[in-house]
C-alpha cells in the first residue's frame, strides 16, 4: 500500500480526495498547512506528496523549498489554481516531479499519481548501472554521478538522466523522455521536461550541454571528445 501525503488546506477536498484515494488502495495522511505539512514530510515515509500552492503560513513553494534543502527526494506532485505558466514553472524548478493544475478530474490525478509511483523499475534488468560519458545512474543504490561527483537529483531528474544514459549518445524525444520520467505524454505547450532538463544542467560539474538538445527532434548526451 503507498503511502501518501496531502498538503491543502481546502478541507472539503481534501475529505473528498481521502475517500477516493483510500478507495484506490492508497493510505492518505492530511496536513491543513503549510508548516505542519513539512513537519509531517520530513518525519515520514512517504512514495508521495500532494502539494497545494496556497496554504496558510509557509506556501508550497517554500515548503518545497525546504524539502529538497533536506537533500529529501520524495516525488511531489503540485496541486495549483494558479493559471499561471510560470507558477507551474517555478514549482518545477524548485525541485516538483509533476503538476496539475486545479480544478482537476480525480480519474486524472489518480492516474498522475500511479504514473509517479510506476516509475521505479521492478525488473532486476531495469535495476542495472549505466554508465556513458562520464555519467553514471545507479539504480539499486539511488545514486547518480557525473565525472565521480555525485549529484543532487530529484527522481524525475533520475529516471531522465538513465534514459537518456541507455540511448548512448542516441537522440531520444521528449515524448520518450516524458513517459519514462513523468509516466505521461506531454501535452501541447507542457513545458515540464525542458524545465526538468534545465535544472539536470545546472547540477553538472562542468559544461551543463553535455546534455545537448536537438531541436525538433530532443535531447542526448554528448560522448566524450
Amino acid at each position: 500500500m503507498s503511502k501518501l501525503l496531502l498538503v491543502d488546506d481546502d478541507a472539503e477536498l481534501s475529505s473528498m480526495l481521502e475517500q477516493i484515494l483510500t478507495k484506490e488502495g492508497f493510505q492518505l495522511t492530511l496536513a491543513a498547512d503549510g508548516e505542519t505539512g513539512l513537519e509531517r514530510a520530513l518525519s515520514g515515509s512517504y512514495d508521495l506528496i500532494l502539494l497545494d500552492v496556497m496554504l496558510p503560513g509557509i506556501d508550497g513553494f517554500q515548503l518545497l523549498q525546504r524539502l529538497r534543502q533536506q537533500a529529501r527526494n520524495t516525488p511531489v506532485l503540485m496541486l495549483t489554481a494558479r493559471g499561471n505558466d510560470d507558477d507551474r514553472v517555478a514549482g518545477l524548478e524548485l525541485g516538483a516531479d509533476d503538476y496539475l493544475p486545479k480544478p482537476f478530474y480525480p480519474k486524472e490525478l489518480i492516474a498522475r499519481i500511479k504514473a509517479l509511483l510506476r516509475r521505479t523499475p521492478a525488473t532486476s534488468v531495469r535495476q542495472e548501472a549505466t554508465e556513458f560519458a562520464g555519467f553514471l545512474v545507479d539504480p539499486v543504490n539511488n545514486k547518480a554521478t557525473c565525472d565521480g561527483i555525485e549529484l543532487e537529483v530529484t527522481p524525475t531528474e533520475f529516471d531522465i538522466l538513465r534514459t537518456l544514459l541507455r540511448g548512448a549518445g542516441e537522440v531520444i524525444s521528449k515524448d520518450q523522455l516524458s513517459i519514462a520520467a513523468l509516466g505521461r505524454s506531454l501535452a501541447p505547450f507542457d513545458r515540464s521536461l525542458d524545465v526538468h532538463i534545465s535544472n539536470i544542467r545546472k547540477k553538472l560539474p562542468g559544461n551543463p550541454e553535455r546534455i545537448q538538445t536537438v531541436r525538433g527532434r530532443g535531447y542526448r548526451i554528448l560522448g566524450l571528445a
